[in-house]
């Protein structure tokens, strides 16, 4: 079964995009290839192992989020500022791609970013050149199926969402369409 969002981007969004950028060939339009999903563990760095405790809890809270097991990542470089050596974990991360990528996009717009505190829109200028969105979360806790009665520590994670065939204007256009809810630009007082 088709993803309820993809199904929207297919039916209307795409060609919305293709008539307001003047774009005439159905391949050349923006594709949103995959969503990348990191949880840095710097913090809980217990001399040369990460806690096995926090380990296992990122672990479980991006197997839920996102329903596919995450990947420890590896430190490439010592770092004796930091007291990190290569090849002691440092993270976490996850990539989703197709139906799955839907699924999580279209739970995290309606459902986990309205649980933000103070939430006044996400800043439509973190966009990195090429058409590529990325933000950041303060705490795992606006996931609804993460249960924190059982989490030992908060943590963020950092949500990177990779466009292929994009520019930023595209890609933020292709975004507002989906409804993320990006921060609106208040009108300066004269």
């Amino acid at each position: 079964m088709t993803p309820r969002l993809k199904k929207q981007y297919n039916d209307e969004i795409k060609g919305k995009i293709a008539e307001k950028f003047d774009i005439s060939n159905v391949m050349a339009l923006p594709r949103l290839d995959k969503i990348v999903l990191s949880v840095g563990l710097g913090k809980q760095l217990e001399g040369t192992k990460i806690k096995p405790a926090a380990r296992e809890q990122v672990i479980k809270t991006l197997s839920s989020v996102t329903g596919q097991a995450p990947v420890m990542k590896k430190a490439k470089k010592s770092v004796s500022n930091f007291k990190l050596r290569a090849g002691y974990e440092v993270g976490a991360m996850v990539t989703l791609r197709g139906n799955r990528m839907w699924e999580f996009l279209d739970r995290l717009i309606n459902l986990s970013i309205p649980q933000i505190k103070d939430f006044r829109g996400l800043s439509d200028k973190s966009f990195d050149g090429r058409g590529n969105y990325n933000f950041g979360i303060q705490e795992q806790a606006i996931f609804p199926e993460v249960d924190m009665a059982n989490a030992s520590f908060t943590h963020g994670m950092n949500i990177t969402m990779v466009f292929k065939g994009s520019t930023d204007a595209v890609s933020r256009e292709m975004l507002a369409q989906l409804g993320m809810p990006f921060a609106k630009k208040e009108e300066k007082r004269k």
